[in-house]
């Protein structure tokens, strides 16, 4: 027994560097191809007994390095083609969310929110606070225009007007500054 130990010492270390670089060739990574040329190595010695007598020895332990290889390489394989497929849909799912949030307009979004809720204040208003603020804003007639249709003062117009952009200020103040406000109601 203690020759087929020496024997085995003297292999390892007459090989072991070969089968080393051998591994290392195609797995690019030393410490695999380390660990893959010990484990060969082992195999080998757990299997010697088995063996016919005129086996090659080196053939043999290079043709299990070769496995061990050939299955790391296709768990490479297997893993990079699994990562491809994650990269592939990563991609086009940024790509729809770019697309999104390039085609997204805050703008309409804030504009409908807006125009709801300044629909849904002047529905609140007073019949007269709503006719006089409408016929400023949307119809554009002047304070003493719309005095003279509803035979009211310039003074009451101006009341009614400025009692609706009040309220409507106060709803919308979460959403434009104070300065927009009075552009967004013309």
């Amino acid at each position: 027994m203690s020759i087929d130990l020496n024997a085995f010492n003297k292999f390892f270390i007459d090989y072991q560097q070969r089968f080393v670089h051998f591994a290392c060739t195609y797995v690019h990574d030393e410490a695999v191809a380390e660990d893959f040329v010990v484990e060969s190595m082992m195999y080998y010695w757990e299997n010697k007994d088995r063996l016919s007598a005129d086996t090659n020895i080196p053939a043999y332990v290079l043709t299990t390095i070769k496995h061990k290889c050939i299955d790391y390489l296709r768990h490479q394989q297997v893993y990079q083609d699994a990562s491809d497929e994650i990269a592939r849909i990563y991609a086009w799912e940024l790509s729809g969310r770019i697309m999104t949030l390039e085609d997204f307009e805050p703008y309409e979004v804030f504009t409908k929110e807006i125009q709801e809720i300044v629909d849904r204040i002047l529905d609140a208003l007073p019949e007269q606070t709503r006719k006089i603020f409408v016929m400023s804003r949307n119809e554009n007639k002047s304070h003493k225009e719309i005095a003279e249709l509803l035979d009211i003062t310039t003074k009451g117009v101006e009341f009614h007007i400025s009692k609706a952009t009040r309220t409507l200020r106060l709803a919308l103040k979460d959403y434009l500054p104070v300065s927009l406000l009075f552009f967004y109601l013309h």
